[in-house]
């Protein structure tokens, strides 16, 4: 019966802190970070406007496709505020048009 216990003890302890693991993981703030979403994993609309859904990106790393990170980590993985992508999405646009 002891070993019954200390089994059910031990799952029990793990559930919890999976709880707490998922409550800590929604209170971190995230910000939008462009240039850094493989290809069907943006998580809205793009700068272009050729679509307004999430999933919908075709490109890996398109530097109009966005998705969500924790705050203060777009930088480390190589990507770019909405102000900074729109002007390398303005200036792409120019050389492709030019």
């Amino acid at each position: 019966m002891n070993t019954k216990l200390a089994i059910a003890a031990a799952l029990t302890s793990v559930m919890v802190a999976g709880v707490v693991d998922t409550a800590e993981a929604a209170k971190q703030k995230k910000e939008k970070c462009y240039g850094v979403s493989p290809a069907g994993q943006n998580d809205c609309g793009n700068l272009a406007g050729t679509h307004s859904c999430a999933g919908q990106s075709t490109v890996d790393n398109d530097i109009g496709e966005w998705r969500l990170v924790p705050a203060g980590t777009c930088k480390d993985l190589g990507g770019y505020d909405r102000k900074e992508a729109k002007e390398l999405f303005k200036k792409m646009q120019a050389q492709k048009n030019g």
